[in-house]
């Protein structure tokens, strides 16, 4: 994940947009390249969400301007076509911090390895939105091989510390961590990181990470980060979990942001993703969620939901979601407005695909529209993750590295697969 010193700056945006993919590779297997599979059936192609929000009402602008570069305005155009309008507010919001060089790179920006006795480099670099989960090698985890706890002061008053140790528990439960932190002279800015590796004897592997800050300026921030690997309770297949949760808060100003991610994959090829964010300047607020899941199978079911306010009471959204099977499956969706009298607008819409090159198209809207036709299409839709089962195992190197305790001779691990059930319900009634 790339970090930013020069500041908080945080661009705090809502597009009404489809996902996309936040993971990168195409590899088949562990080390064969592939091309990315896609099912089509005879016609032109298609597009998913093709309809946006329009209104015949004006709607008031909703402009933002406190303490933002460019004044940018929220508004439905009732002039775009009927077919398409877009809404878009996307402000730059610059946080001050108290850094000033700029890098692109988180591992440039702090030096992982430093001499024994010298103090951790600040971390004042918060998180950015919308950049997905993280790779393990972007964060550069390097915990020490044994107990630390040292302090210091830094030329410029500054203070620091770092400490390290390993947890033990029951079932070869161990945790090895490094914690390190520091403040400026004045108190006015602060950061943490915590770095940690789990495991048991089950085959329970993790690596984590959690990191916190705050400036003079009262910017304040946390990340977390998570990569686990284990073995599915009842179907026994290996499955590797990754999620990232991220906020940042201004000081200054009524703005902020918090977003969780999360996929999921197992070694037959069933694989889900998702995401939940969040988001305000000043009188605006926005929020949005998606989901993927892959059955591993040639089963997808992909959906979307993003909605917004103003303190004004202006409310719209989109949503839509597509399910897909062999070339048959459906997608629909629906545009929405709330004027701030309560006047409500929408448009639904949806589409039955048969496998054939026949597309079943059809929809109306609250000022009168409607449509209901079937037309010779083309069907496309992504069959399978850009970013799968081989491509997280290539990306989890120092996960599957994690070396659990030894295990003594005879001693077996406790594998807990939850309460059994209860004898009386399989009675006949």
């Amino acid at each position: 994940m790339a970090s930013s010193s020069r500041g908080f700056t945080t661009q705090l945006d809502f597009r009404l947009r489809r996902p996309v993919d936040i993971s990168r590779g195409q590899v088949n297997g562990l080390d064969e390249p592939r091309k990315r599979k896609r099912v089509s059936f005879e016609g032109e192609r298609i597009g998913v969400s093709r309809i946006s929000c329009c209104c015949s009402d004006p709607v008031v602008p909703i402009r933002s301007c406190k303490s933002v570069e460019k004044c940018e305005e929220w508004r439905f155009d009732p002039k775009k076509s009927s077919h398409r309008s877009r809404i878009q507010a996307s402000p730059s919001m610059p946080f001050a911090s108290s850094q000033s060089c700029s890098v692109s790179k988180q591992g440039k920006f702090y030096p992982r390895c430093t001499p024994r006795n010298s103090g951790p480099q600040s971390r004042d670099s918060p998180p950015k939105r919308d950049t997905g989960i993280a790779n393990e090698k972007d964060w550069g985890i390097s915990l020490l091989n044994e107990n630390v706890n040292e302090t210091g002061t830094n030329e410029d008053g500054s203070t620091w510390y770092r400490e390290s140790g390993e947890d033990l528990g029951e079932n070869g439960y161990r945790c090895r961590w490094t914690r390190m932190g520091g403040r400026s002279h004045d108190d006015s800015s602060e950061w943490k990181e915590t770095w940690w590796e789990k495991s048991d004897w089950t085959g329970y592997k993790e690596l984590g990470v959690e990191k916190s800050g705050r400036n003079a300026e009262g910017d304040s921030w946390w990340e977390t980060w998570q990569e686990v690997l284990h073995q599915d309770e009842w179907s026994n297949l290996a499955r590797i979990e990754r999620s990232a949760q991220k906020q940042a808060k201004s000081g200054t100003e009524n703005a902020g942001w918090y977003e969780k991610w999360w996929e999921k994959y197992d070694a037959k090829g069933w694989t889900e993703k998702g995401a939940h964010k969040y988001g305000r300047l000043n009188e605006q607020s926005w929020w949005e969620k998606w989901g993927e899941h892959y059955d591993g199978r040639g089963s997808v079911l992909k959906w979307t939901d993003k909605w917004a306010e103003t303190e004004l009471g202006t409310k719209w959204g989109d949503k839509w979601e597509e399910k897909f099977f062999a070339g048959i499956g459906s997608r629909q969706g629906e545009t929405w407005h709330v004027s701030p009298s309560g006047e409500r607008w929408s448009r639904t819409w949806g589409e039955e695909h048969f496998g054939n090159g026949k597309v079943h198209k059809y929809g109306k809207s609250t000022t009168g529209e409607s449509w209901d036709i079937v037309v010779d299409e083309e069907t496309y839709y992504e069959a399978e993750p850009h970013y799968g089962w081989a491509d997280v195992v290539g990306d989890s190197s120092q996960l599957l590295s994690i070396q659990p305790r030894d295990r003594p001779p005879g001693v077996f691990p406790n594998l807990d697969f939850g309460p059994s059930p209860d004898p009386a319900d399989d009675q006949p009634g």
